[in-house]
């Protein structure tokens, strides 16, 4: 009998974008370049690796055209470039991408902190920035950062973040990102956010962003899968942090990710095995330790010479 076809799930790798920009150490082009080509090796086909951002405001990013040379270039592969201005999209354009990442926090204070720019200002950023991407026939997906709560302001009401997709859809950003940017939700804020969203516009265009401060970010992940969500970010061995967004530690480990959603029958299409190459590359660029939960689990059954049975 034919096996039946799983049901696909996207997951969009941040690693060398959301998961270097914090990191105190410089991480070469051409370790970049290798982290990016392990995780292809794996089965990774959606990346987000750079941002066309300031380098003085985030160093980590200065490189993003000449890592963008080097990456591998297939039919099967869609990059993202997160742009925070007009500017920044336009840089992306020259470079060729064909996907741009905006950024629109929920409360003034972030906004302020990490665009320069009031609630109000962004927003405004944020539609000039699509109306340019839909005239050039670029894919706008927008982050809604602090979805859950803001690093200065605390804990964001529901409705806010309800608003601004509602405010960015009717833009018409195709793609919108619930961000807990300093992974300081819950499941049941997950539901209280997604479900509506979901029966008013479908779960298509929705991605989930998720930091794992507080440990949640697997249980908040299902939570959004239970809702039909089949498109997350995640960053390889965890690694993370929002240099505006004080608190925010590593995004949900990509491995862990892939090990619960495969677990639960869906098709990933990433090889964990794949992955933990992956993570020696960013351990040895980034000199941390690094991994999710999933390989912590594998390497202790495998110092016990026993064989590991993996989904």
């Amino acid at each position: 009998m034919r096996e039946q076809e799983r049901e696909k799930v996207i997951i969009n790798e941040v690693g060398l974008r959301d998961g270097l920009q914090n990191q105190p150490r410089h991480v070469s082009t051409a370790d970049k370049a290798r982290i990016a080509e392990a995780l292809i090796a794996a089965g990774v086909r959606h990346l987000e690796p750079v941002s066309f951002v300031s380098p003085k405001a985030v160093p980590q990013m200065a490189d993003a055209a000449a890592l963008t040379a080097v990456l591998p270039q297939n039919d099967q592969l869609h990059y993202t470039a997160l742009v925070p201005n007009l500017r920044g999209y336009q840089l992306a354009r020259e470079q060729g991408y064909d996907t741009v990442a905006l950024v629109l926090a929920t409360t003034d204070a972030f906004n302020e902190r990490n665009l320069n720019m009031s609630l109000a200002q962004a927003i405004s950023s944020c539609e000039a920035i699509i109306q340019a991407a839909r005239a050039d026939g670029v894919l706008a997906r927008t982050y809604i950062s602090g979805a859950f709560a803001c690093p200065y302001d605390g804990p964001v009401p529901v409705d806010t973040t309800l608003e601004l997709v509602q405010r960015m859809i009717a833009a018409g950003s195709e793609e919108i990102a619930i961000a807990d940017t300093i992974g300081a939700g819950h499941p049941q804020q997950m539901k209280d956010i997604i479900a509506p969203l979901v029966q008013e516009y479908g779960s298509e265009r929705f991605y989930v962003h998720l930091h794992d401060t507080r440990g949640l970010a697997s249980a908040m992940a299902w939570a959004a899968c239970d809702l039909g969500i089949r498109r997350f970010d995640a960053s390889i061995g965890g690694l993370g942090g929002c240099p505006f967004a004080p608190g925010a530690t590593g995004n949900v480990a990509t491995e862990d990710l892939v090990y619960l959603l495969e677990a639960v029958g869906l098709d990933t299409g990433i090889d964990l095995h794949g992955l933990r190459e992956a993570v020696k590359i960013a351990e040895q660029a980034t000199e941390r330790t690094l991994g999710g939960r999933i390989f912590s689990w594998i390497d202790s059954q495998e110092k016990q010479g026993k064989t590991v049975c993996l989904p």
